[in-house]
């Protein structure tokens, strides 16, 4: 059922009001007046409304006081509040954008435009406030939105949960900040695989820790998890020291308290295939689907996936599917990172810094390390052709 949404407009301008609220009804909100002498944040607590309008009289900080009261209170800081305010008096007001206002338009406002401007405001707040704070990624509100929609589509899709195997144990060794560096690198190589394989509206999202989840269509996954894995079990590990890295496993302790050799970090994703005509009812039936997937590969060692064998009917793809390392590669193969930070050319704290923003902002690091002045051209010339001939010799073995 489609959410109504809940309008706030506070104005003593009841000509203004009333305009507003027989267009916006008209439009299917649901429309709340008060007088802007409002100052009672309960009031506005109870309303709960998607977005507020408020009107401005004057240049005067008295008649922004109601904004500064919503912004700083914690249950109301983030619906946005856009202003309606007098042209002669723009220069004046903008300077009080600093009490909390999202947007403004020009009074009177055409009622078109400002609803408009209040869809915008309102899915800018949904995406920020369901949106996983460090990847960026939508959470899991927005998962349940896209994957609803798919199901009332009745069109075929795949839904696929992604977990990192012993990512706690990581978390434990090395330490919150590091866990929080795989978690965004993760998501930047789901993205990179996601946006080179699959579909133009294929969806990625942040469960949460160290849950992911993408969703595509059936015949596409098997390429997208295949290149997704490769991409984690080559470079994932160069977050661990070179010793750890090496012997193939840290020591910490288990559930249990006890000490034990915990292999490095792998992926399992555990995958959905809804083929035919009304086969979910709901969200909560492929969770349970992919629940019982993920049960069972998590008894498999390494980096694997699988789809759920009663969906698909094309028999080379109900196998598990089992990464398997190439021991050459794997050996020879060095992220353009590490191998300036061997050759003494970056600190890990520049690397770090340049890792994000390459993270974030999707350019290429080596791109990013130039911008930041911390590599000439020349010296990432070279990194990249060692980097080169490194896999060509790796193929030349195989």
């Amino acid at each position: 059922m489609k959410k109504i949404k809940r309008l706030l407009i506070i104005s003593s301008d009841k000509h203004l009001t009333d305009v507003l609220h027989f267009c916006f009804d008209g439009w299917g909100y649901e429309v709340f007046a008060e007088e802007s002498k409002v100052n009672d944040i309960s009031v506005i607590k109870r309303i709960a409304p998607d977005a507020i309008v408020v009107d401005v009289h004057s240049a005067s900080k008295s008649h922004l006081e109601i904004c500064r009261i919503i912004k700083n209170d914690f249950i109301t800081s983030l619906i946005p509040v856009i202003t309606l305010i007098n042209k002669r008096q723009l220069r004046e007001q903008l300077l009080t954008l600093k009490h909390g206002i999202d947007d403004y338009l020009i009074k009177p406002p055409d009622p078109l435009d400002l609803r408009t401007r209040i869809e915008i405001a309102i899915r800018r707040y949904q995406h920020s406030f369901y949106s996983s704070p460090l990847t960026g990624l939508p959470g899991s509100r927005l998962i349940e939105d896209v994957v609803r929609e798919k199901i009332e589509a009745d069109a075929p899709f795949t839904f696929a949960h992604i977990d990192i195997d012993n990512f706690k144990y990581f978390n434990d060794v090395y330490g919150y900040m590091k866990g929080d560096r795989v978690l965004m690198q993760t998501a930047y190589l789901l993205y990179s695989v996601i946006k080179k394989f699959s579909n133009e509206d294929d969806f990625i999202g942040h469960i949460g820790g160290d849950d992911f989840v993408f969703v595509t269509t059936p015949e596409r996954y098997k390429e997208i998890c295949q290149h997704f894995i490769f991409l984690f079990d080559n470079i994932i590990p160069f977050h661990y020291s070179q010793k750890d890295r090496e012997q193939g496993f840290v020591v910490a302790r288990d559930r249990l308290r006890q000490l034990k050799k915990m292999p490095l970090m792998s992926v399992t994703v555990a995958l959905v295939n809804k083929t035919q005509p009304h086969e979910f009812k709901n969200i909560i039936e492929i969770n349970e689907r992919a629940a019982e997937v993920k049960k069972y590969l998590k008894t498999v060692p390494g980096s694997k996936f699988m789809a759920d064998r009663r969906n698909i009917n094309v028999p080379d793809i109900l196998d598990l599917q089992v990464y398997k390392k190439d021991d050459i590669f794997v050996q020879q193969y060095k992220p353009l990172g590490q191998i300036l930070l061997e050759r003494h050319m970056l600190s890990q704290e520049q690397l770090d810094e340049a890792l994000m923003i390459n993270w974030k902002r999707g350019v290429a690091l080596g791109e990013i390390l130039k911008e930041l002045g911390l590599v000439k051209e020349d010296q990432l010339l070279d990194a990249l052709n060692s980097q080169h001939s490194s896999l060509t010799r790796a193929g030349e073995t195989r």
